[in-house]
């Protein structure tokens, strides 16, 4: 009964209109102003900000135009070696003799290029078609190198071009001498099959070792050149390792993707 009382003399009183207005408090505004400005800040970024993100894939060091196995035309026993790995040889040039039932057979080099491997020894047996050499194709030995990066396919379209890739070199400890810098040249939009990117880098190994989790698309990427560094190519360090890089050293490589927008506004 009291409480009726109360509530009846309350709705009978006059409105105390002269009452001074209570605010926030200064630490309810502060907290309020820092929440506006955080949302604010949070929706002009989702319309004009984009976020940055890389693809990492296994990479080879490799001059412009690749290697090519050279095989033997035909069975017989080698009975003369007459280059060695490392040695360049102009195009035509004969690599070994071999001995069959006909004569005498000069297996000779396609192209100009390196010998970087060697498969055939003195006395051996080969057959034809047989796997005697990798050549790869390097005219001069000032030629640029480059790296080759086996992305996976469904990556290949967000690679923009002249997109900014770092390079993890097997053969140089990145936490002394950092990462070696380069730029996309071309995209193959073509997946490729581990016989393509053997015939390419002239090692079959190196061909089941990238397509065994699919096929790639291989990615040319231009070394940054530097005159200051040893290995007359720019790294994240100032002065790169004391010694210079060769052809088919492995490598990571991270390519900076295309950036995406953080959200995708939905228009009536």
């Amino acid at each position: 009964m009291q409480f009726r009382q109360q509530a009846l003399a309350k709705l009978q009183s006059p409105e105390e209109l002269d009452l001074p207005v209570r605010f926030a408090r200064p630490q309810g505004r502060l907290v309020l102003a820092v929440t506006v400005a955080v949302m604010a800040a949070a929706s002009v970024w989702a319309v004009t900000g984009s976020v940055a993100s890389t693809v990492s894939a296994p990479a080879v060091l490799t001059h412009g135009e690749g290697s090519y196995i050279l095989q033997s035309p035909a069975t017989g026993q080698v009975t003369a070696v007459l280059t060695k790995e490392g040695e360049r040889l102009p195009a035509d040039s004969p690599v070994l003799k071999v001995r069959t039932a006909d004569g005498e057979t000069v297996v000779r080099t396609v192209a100009a290029g390196r010998i970087t491997a060697l498969a055939a020894t003195l006395g051996q047996i080969i057959s034809t078609g047989a796997d005697v050499a990798a050549v790869e194709k390097v005219a001069h030995a000032d030629d640029p190198l480059y790296a080759t990066v086996y992305v996976p396919a469904e990556n290949a379209a967000s690679i923009p071009e002249d997109a900014a890739v770092d390079l993890t070199v097997q053969t140089v400890p990145s936490q002394e001498y950092g990462v070696l810098r380069g730029h996309v040249k071309s995209v193959d939009r073509t997946a490729q099959s581990a016989q393509q990117v053997a015939a390419f880098l002239g090692d079959s190994q190196l061909g089941a070792q990238f397509t065994k989790d699919g096929r790639p698309v291989a990615v040319l990427v231009r070394l940054d050149k530097s005159a200051s560094t040893k290995s007359g190519y720019r790294w994240s360090s100032a002065d790169g390792p004391p010694y210079g890089l060769s052809s088919m050293t492995m490598a990571t490589g991270a390519i900076r993707l295309a950036d995406q927008r953080p959200v995708d506004w939905l228009l009536p």
